[in-house]
């Protein structure tokens, strides 16, 4: 029943995530609506985490280790371009393989929101872009969505699920 509920948020969210009022043009982004966390500290805890796990994904070259850990040992990632991977250690080494040296990531500055899941975690929503320095120079990056629910026990944040979208 558990698995079920989750499941039906789950896709709940992912609806929110595809029919969210951001606006994106061009290069210049316009975030038009006015959200406002439901609890500052997971909304500050949440955010810390984002930066740390992309600063670890940015860098995975020598952070590898320290990226991989972020994630729980059940993950769910779902790419719109690359599928579905249950293996945290398959995502490890797809990242280390197309990731680590050739690619970016840069948060869209005040896209994130968080909300949290009672008795289990938060849910992150917001908006991304991935620089790839194998393209030739000036190729323009897309901006893409993102969902992340992170699951916290034992005194510990992991990302249990991850929805990117380009």
């Amino acid at each position: 029943m558990e698995f079920f509920k989750i499941n039906l948020l789950f896709l709940s969210i992912f609806t929110l995530i595809c029919n969210s009022c951001s606006t994106v043009k061009n290069t210049t982004y316009t975030i038009t609506k006015n959200y406002k966390p439901d609890d500052q500290q997971l909304y500050e805890t949440i955010v810390r985490l984002d930066s740390l796990f992309f600063d670890a994904y940015n860098t995975c070259a020598t952070n590898l280790d320290k990226y991989g850990s972020f994630f729980s040992e059940n993950i769910e990632f779902y790419h719109d371009q690359g599928g579905l991977m249950t293996s945290k250690q398959d995502i490890i080494d797809a990242t280390k393989r197309n990731i680590c040296g050739k690619v970016r990531r840069e948060l869209v500055k005040g896209s994130i929101e968080v909300y949290p899941i009672k008795d289990f975690g938060a849910i992150e929503i917001g908006l991304h872009k991935f620089h790839n320095n194998q393209e030739p120079i000036g190729t323009p990056s897309k901006v893409g969505r993102f969902m992340v629910i992170w699951e916290f026990r034992n005194s510990e944040w992991k990302i249990k699920r991850v929805v990117s979208l380009h």
